[in-house]
């Protein structure tokens, strides 16, 4: 602004512009150090790089020297063109520019020098020659002149200045919301970390408090969790239902007070003082509470037509631990209700198995006496009732097992029911009776001593649990060792005593496959029963053969009558052949040599081959060849009938009578 005011007042002379002013609009270009001239660039007239500016004021002091140059010195480069002595354009520059420092000067007359490099440039002037573009500042527009501010323009900008500085203050009033929200956090910050610090020391403290509190009751939590009962469980036990649950809170209670016995025979506390008794009172009432439940399902047990073992699956193995809980705090009362418990089912087995028995015993049965032996002539076969009623019935072979077998081989483990033993119109043989009584007798055996295993230990010993299963038992073992006897008493059926033998012992074999050892005595028992039967039959079949042998004559027979005789097989030979057939059939698992059937088998074996050689001289005389032929024809015959029985023994009375047929065969 004060080069215009100094240029409006000096208008004739010419300024001496700033060196940075004069270098900037000087239309020659600078001298560089480059390898190409000074003159590698260039600019064009009247555009100046530092022509625009940010300051007005900067804008307007060019604006006022470019005009001031241009209105005293008019267009110089045309004067210069056309003037012959122009002057040196090095002094022109020195003039404008000023003298320049002593380095600078030597750098910039180094650089001034032409050299042939120098001279080998081209210039381009955009297609613009230089006369015209020397003569171009004459041609500028007024754009490019100076022109001083008026008062309308200082009122045209005067507004753009107003909304500058509107906006300015706008902005510092926002930067003053800014700082006071800045501070107003920081203040916020430093406030929530005083919190945060205190919040530290806090659960620090807490921490502590925690572990104690932790180590405190790791040391007196056992000690209160054993005395203390809650409200809930002492409801409970008093007045609520037996149900699992109720066991739960038992099994709670026990523990809390088995707790505290040992505890008061330990130490002395006051606590303990105070709530031993009312712990007492709570066992007292549990104990109440159990020997009523159990006096009801012992009575329950007494009722008609009831079925035990529904009563021992739902209302007794549910609860067996009552029983242990009563066992431990009442043993007295315990061993009480175990009597009644085994008088119950004693009683309950008893009746049970009598009612059975005679239902069994209305069962038609075959009867075989001592007419059934292997020397009587003409066997008579009569059914009876265990009762002792006689009656005619279907003829049956007396030493053909047959399909009698199948009671062994049968899946079938029920046993007929009381209601179709009377009703049943058939008539059976004697194994079907024991069959089915020794079925029901273990199937029974099995689930009670199962249930006294499960529900009375281990309060009870195992020993005393056998000890109450036989007491319980013992009745129903006696009905079943008396229909044994009743069964073979008096019978001469030894297939059927021997099928009764083989059932007893897969009845044996039952028992420990469930684990019942308490029911070896019966089975003992049996056993000894039916042996010695069995024994008694044999021997009668060796007394019967022994008296037909006797029977014989002594003289051998005639010519004539030995002529007319038949060497068929003997009728004993064929009784012989298929009661070791049935024997030896029943034999092929369970045989073995120390067996009693074994001696009496093979003593009566022997006797039936001297019946058939006293028998063949008697028939034959000394005819030799119709003898060994008699004798050949029954060996084959017996070894024909027992071929298709396998087991140790079979093989051993088939090797016997193959050599007793081979002998006769070769010697015939």
């Amino acid at each position: 602004m004060w080069l215009d005011r100094f240029a409006g007042q000096h208008p004739g002379s010419t300024p001496s512009p700033p060196n940075s002013q004069s270098r900037a609009q000087s239309p020659l270009p600078r001298r560089t150090s480059s390898a190409r001239g000074p003159y590698l660039t260039s600019q064009r007239p009247g555009l100046s790089p530092r022509g625009s500016s940010l300051s007005l004021v900067s804008n307007d002091s060019s604006s006022s020297l470019l005009g001031a140059s241009k209105r005293i010195n008019g267009s110089a480069l045309k004067q210069s063109s056309t003037v012959g002595d122009a002057p040196d354009p090095e002094a022109v520059l020195a003039r404008l520019l000023g003298p320049l420092p002593d380095t600078v000067a030597a750098e910039e007359d180094r650089a001034g020098r032409i050299t042939e490099d120098d001279l080998d440039v081209d210039f381009d002037f955009g297609g613009v020659s230089l006369r015209e573009l020397a003569g171009g500042g004459a041609d500028r527009t007024t754009a490019d002149t100076y022109r001083p501010q008026t008062v309308e323009d200082f009122e045209r900008d005067k507004a753009k200045f107003e909304d500058l500085h509107r906006s300015i203050r706008a902005c510092d009033d926002i930067l003053s919301s800014v700082e006071s929200n800045l501070t107003s956090f920081r203040n916020d910050l430093a406030a929530v970390s005083a919190d945060i610090e205190s919040l530290q020391a806090r659960s620090t403290t807490l921490n502590v408090r925690l572990e104690n509190r932790k180590a405190v009751e790791k040391a007196l939590g056992p000690t209160v969790e054993e005395l203390s009962v809650s409200p809930m469980v002492v409801s409970k036990i008093s007045e609520g239902h037996i149900d699992e649950a109720w066991v739960k809170i038992l099994a709670e209670v026990d523990k809390r007070a088995t707790a505290q016995k040992k505890s008061a025979q330990q130490t002395q506390s006051k606590a303990l003082a105070d709530v031993g008794p009312l712990m007492e009172k709570l066992v007292l009432k549990a104990v109440e509470r159990i020997r009523d439940f159990l006096v009801t399902q012992i009575k329950a047990l007494r009722s008609p037509n009831i079925n035990a073992q529904i009563i021992q699956q739902q209302n007794f193995l549910r609860f067996k631990d009552l029983f242990s809980f009563l066992h431990r705090h009442q043993p007295v009362l315990a061993g009480e209700i175990c009597q009644a418990y085994l008088n119950t089912m004693r009683w309950y087995y008893l009746n049970q198995f009598t009612r059975y028995q005679k239902a069994l015993e209305k069962l038609k049965l075959h009867l075989l006496d001592k007419n059934d032996v292997l020397g009587h002539e003409e066997t008579s076969r009569r059914t009876t009732v265990l009762s002792g009623s006689k009656m005619a019935g279907a003829p049956h072979d007396a030493f053909n097992l047959g399909r009698r077998i199948e009671v062994l081989k049968t899946t079938n483990q029920l046993a007929i029911s009381s209601y179709l033993a009377e009703e049943d119109q058939s008539t059976h043989y004697l194994e079907v009776p024991f069959r089915n009584f020794n079925i029901a007798l273990v199937d029974n055996a099995t689930a009670e001593y199962t249930f006294l295993a499960s529900f009375f230990s281990p309060a009870l010993s195992f020993a005393a649990i056998s000890r109450h299963f036989n007491f319980i038992f013992d009745p129903a073992f006696a009905l079943g060792q008396t229909l044994t006897r009743q069964l073979v008493a008096d019978t001469h059926d030894g297939l059927g005593v021997l099928l009764c033998v083989r059932l007893n012992q897969h009845s044996a074999f039952e028992l420990q496959r469930r684990r019942v050892p308490a029911a070896d005595g019966y089975i003992n028992g049996t056993a000894m029963a039916l042996w010695p039967r069995l024994q008694s039959i044999m021997d009668a079949h060796c007394e019967s053969v022994r008296a037909l042998t006797a029977a014989l004559p002594t003289r051998a027979a005639s010519a004539a009558s030995a002529k007319a005789a038949s060497a068929a097989p003997h009728v004993v030979t064929q009784r012989f052949g298929q009661l070791l057939h049935g024997v030896l059939a029943l034999s092929a698992d369970a045989g073995g040599d120390d067996e009693p059937v074994v001696a009496s088998l093979r003593r009566l074996r022997t006797e039936v081959e001297v019946f058939l050689t006293k028998a063949s001289q008697a028939l034959f005389g000394a005819d030799k060849r119709k003898r060994e032929r008699f004798l050949y024809n029954n060996y084959s015959l017996i070894l024909t009938i027992i071929s298709d029985v396998d087991g140790k023994l079979a093989d051993e009375e088939q090797e016997h009578f193959e050599a007793l047929k081979t002998s006769y065969q070769e010697a015939g």
